[in-house]
């Protein structure tokens, strides 16, 4: 399929780049069958991390100095799209490589650039998000995790719920509260990396419908850091997580999460010959193609330097729309056709189905989008 949106320009091709992420992929996913490789940016695989790694392809926009490859924007997202539509499982290294590293490259102390970038380089750091919280959703300026000024550190107390693959992380960028209370809202928050190996942490996975267990609730009690864990600077939290989420949402995981399931209909109806969904088939590339587009245009303003929070936020509205919509429209035409499908696809489509509603939530709900959307346009 995504051979069928090249005609859609990238200003920075890199098209040997694409090839040899192409070439590997063909040699290192070939036994993963679809209803594995549905789960991609969710399929944790240290050692297939390492291996992209030690090919320069984890951080890849990071500088040579701390290990990175230093390329533009273009080229992360090359490498990004053809991982996510081979359904490589990306997990361990996704949250790093996409949004921790640029972070600490932008807000972190000489030290903590020096320390952390190259173990991302090398995928022998694995980060996790500290953001949402019970009773709070995706109200990050409600956050009431607490860091207070301690001897010549923080102590931390309180709940992160939701962290994507904290029980494999060795690291967590958490958004807490240093000063003030609720009602300051945005003032007060600061970002703080969290050795998660730190006594008082506790871990806990929860299982989901698919019997998969990606996300975890992380409590904190009498966590005692360092001073050096202060990302930027104190209070500047709000700002610091605002150009982070343009990291998070910018990225073409918002668009690709049921690729693989379109691919494998899509063969099996080429295997038969059957053209009755040609109607349908051309409206999802269409739509999917102008999503590309748009996804592209939001790494351009990456790249020319740029937080494009709103851009962001407009395109993984969209995107995630587009991502559930595809395992409902194919159950309906499978449902449908005359004959049955064949069990592996039938197994992929169910657990796009189970897990599809959980798209428009992560990175941010659809309502908390729209209301930065409309925010940007002065319309609220």
């Amino acid at each position: 399929m995504l051979e069928a949106l090249d005609f859609v320009p990238e200003p920075s091709a890199h098209a040997e780049l694409r090839e040899q992420v192409r070439s590997f992929l063909r040699d290192h996913m070939a036994a993963y069958p679809t209803d594995i490789r549905a789960r991609s940016w969710q399929g944790f695989d240290a050692d297939f991390s390492r291996a992209l790694a030690a090919r320069g392809w984890v951080g890849l926009t990071l500088p040579k100095a701390y290990g990175g490859a230093e390329l533009d924007a273009f080229a992360r997202f090359a490498v990004v799209e053809e991982l996510l539509c081979a359904g490589a499982p990306v997990a361990a290294h996704w949250i790093a490589d996409r949004q921790s590293g640029p972070l600490i490259l932008r807000y972190g102390s000489e030290a903590q650039k020096a320390f952390y970038l190259p173990l991302i380089c090398r995928a022998q750091a694995f980060f996790c998000i500290g953001m949402s919280e019970p009773g709070a959703g995706s109200d990050l300026a409600s956050v009431r995790s607490r860091a207070q000024p301690d001897d010549d550190g923080w102590l931390l107390n309180g709940q992160k719920i939701w962290t994507t693959y904290a029980q494999h992380s060795q690291y967590m960028i958490a958004l807490v509260r240093t000063s003030g209370s609720t009602e300051d809202r945005h003032r007060g928050l600061s970002q703080l990396v969290i050795d998660l190996a730190t006594p008082g942490i506790d871990i806990r996975p929860i299982r989901d419908l698919t019997g998969s267990a990606h996300f975890a609730e992380v409590f904190f009690h009498d966590v005692r850091l360092p001073a050096e864990a202060l990302i930027g600077s104190e209070g500047q939290g709000w700002q610091q997580v605002t150009a982070e989420l343009a990291f998070e949402r910018s990225g073409p995981e918002r668009l690709y999460s049921s690729l693989v399931l379109l691919d494998a209909w899509l063969a099996w109806l080429r295997q038969r010959g059957c053209r009755d969904d040609a109607v349908l088939l051309g409206r999802l590339l269409a739509e999917l193609t102008t999503l590309r587009g748009l996804s592209l245009a939001v790494t351009g303003r990456l790249v020319a330097g740029h937080s494009p929070v709103i851009e962001a936020a407009l395109v993984k509205d969209l995107g995630t729309s587009f991502e559930q919509s595809v395992p409902l429209l194919i159950a309906d035409a499978i449902g449908a056709d005359s004959e049955p499908p064949p069990a592996l696809l039938r197994r992929t489509l169910d657990y796009l189905c189970q897990i599809s509603p959980a798209f428009s939530l992560r990175g941010g709900t659809r309502e908390i989008l729209r209301g930065v959307i409309a925010r940007g346009l002065d319309l609220r």
